[in-house]
């Protein structure tokens, strides 16, 4: 089996043989039956649809042809082509184990037994895919010896994630050379005798922060994303962990700052104010030919904007995180409205302020006064004009369909559906995700849901949203 669609299609002849169904129709109570079993919960009830998929004759007993099957129907319901490669050796040493007295098949108890064995699967709760999952990993690991096993965890570790791995290396390369580049420049320059390993640490950091400024853009721009996933470019970039790497961004944005602004006025502004006349006087050029106060300094340009962007990015970053997004948190009224997703939604936006502050501190950095050496705007340049270009063309698009609300239900697990006209000239295909605004909750709001598409309704839109863990990012 290649494709999980296969999948489907044994647990469906696995359910529908359960029930004794010999058409290739079914009645809309038998699909609500199947439906019933799928979603339950239960550990037992997942993995006996799982063993029930191999043992097609029923008498509770599979030998290694069937699990060499179990293996390949794990591999293909999760993608991993290296265990179907393996399948009869996986099949083989399982067997081994399980069969010491070479009866020939073994029990649903017995292959529980294998499904339990790492702490990790005692939950009884686990969706069948995880199930899958955890028969995959467990195969993985059947392999005697520590150091094979440790070897083969790699090597499925690698497959499943290179594409993050080599994006992260390549941008914590990048990173890591502009600090060293700006380090090593100004531990060259006459400044580094006055304010020490402080201006070159607050400097590095800076060059590190114009990148993860500009680039933390690129991830929400959705329209340019959904074109690439089409492109050749999905084969070696992730581009459906794009808000993951947002936030890993934002993440490297905020030891950044704390890098830049901590050494700034911790460090190289309190000793430069204690420098004496002699040490000072190269640098008049750059503060002025009086030495500045404290004070002076913090209510430069320079000072102000970089103050006014830490103050919106605390705002913004703490509201964008986990426990106020999701309303974990409760506050008394009324800074309850502190949380929730129209908090983030709201202070996010204070990244406009952000920008426009980060340009003009740039324009005004203390010790350049080259203007092709101020390359704030040239970093951000690019990435602005292309998230500007999203968002001006999402605002026109928002006028061109209107839609009628035709259904909404709450089905069991949290889920809600809403179901609605769809515009003549509008084409999705399932699985794509769309905008959606409701006017009467806040006329300015988006929220990013995906389209199923239901042959008997194509007239119509149906979306699906779970009302117990949304992440609007």
């Amino acid at each position: 089996m290649t494709e999980s669609k296969e999948f489907a299609l044994e647990l469906f002849d696995t359910l529908s043989r359960r029930r004794q169904m010999k058409l290739d129709t079914i009645s809309k109570e038998e699909l609500r039956e199947i439906w019933q079993q799928i979603t339950d919960n239960s550990f037992d009830s997942r993995l006996q649809i799982f063993f029930d998929m191999v043992d097609k004759n029923a008498d509770g007993r599979i030998g290694e042809a069937e699990v060499k099957e179990i293996i390949m129907l794990s591999a293909s319901a999760n993608k991993l082509s290296r265990l179907k490669e393996q399948a009869e050796e996986y099949a083989a040493l399982i067997m081994e184990e399980l069969d010491p007295e070479e009866l020939g098949y073994i029990e649903l108890w017995q292959l529980e037994t294998l499904l339990l064995q790492k702490d990790t699967y005692v939950n009884y709760s686990q969706a069948l895919s995880y199930t899958s999952q955890a028969l995959s990993q467990n195969l993985a690991l059947r392999k005697k010896g520590s150091i094979r096993k440790i070897g083969n965890s790699l090597i499925y570790y690698l497959e499943d994630n290179w594409k993050r791995l080599w994006v992260l290396a390549l941008w914590i390369g990048i990173m890591a050379g502009l600090f060293t580049w700006k380090f090593i420049q100004y531990r060259e320059r006459y400044v580094f005798k006055v304010m020490g390993y402080c201006v070159t640490t607050a400097k590095g950091a800076a060059e590190t922060l114009k990148l993860n400024m500009a680039i933390i853009l690129l991830p929400v721009c959705r329209n340019t994303i959904t074109w690439l996933r089409n492109t050749r470019a999905a084969r070696v970039l992730p581009f459906d962990d794009n808000i993951n790497f947002h936030k890993t961004i934002a993440a490297a944005i905020v030891v950044g700052v704390i890098l830049h602004a901590g050494n700034h006025l911790v460090c190289d502004f309190p000793r430069l104010i204690r420098s004496s006349e002699e040490m000072y006087t190269p640098l008049g050029i750059y503060f002025g030919e009086t030495k500045p106060t404290y004070l002076a300094l913090i209510k430069g340009v320079e000072g102000v904007t970089g103050i006014i962007m830490v103050v919106c990015m605390i705002i913004a970053f703490t509201l964008a995180t986990r426990w106020f997004r999701r309303s974990l948190v409760k506050l008394p009224k009324p800074f309850d409205k502190l949380t929730g997703f129209n908090a983030f939604w709201y202070s996010h936006h204070l990244f406009a302020i952000v920008y426009v502050a980060l340009i003009v501190h740039g324009q005004f950095v203390y010790l350049i006064r080259v203007w092709y050496r101020k390359s704030t705007w040239m970093y951000l340049a690019v990435p602005v004009c292309l998230y500007l270009g999203e968002r001006i063309l999402r605002f026109f698009r928002s006028g061109s369909y209107a839609v009628r609300l035709l259904k909404v239900a709450i089905y069991p697990g949290n889920v809600l559906t809403l179901q609605m006209t769809k515009p003549a000239t509008f084409r999705y295909k399932s699985g794509q995700y769309m905008f959606v605004q409701c006017p009467a909750v806040s006329p300015f709001e988006w929220y990013v849901v995906a389209v199923h598409l239901w042959p008997s309704i194509i007239a119509e839109l149906c979306v699906l949203v779970s009302t117990s863990r949304i992440d609007n990012t």
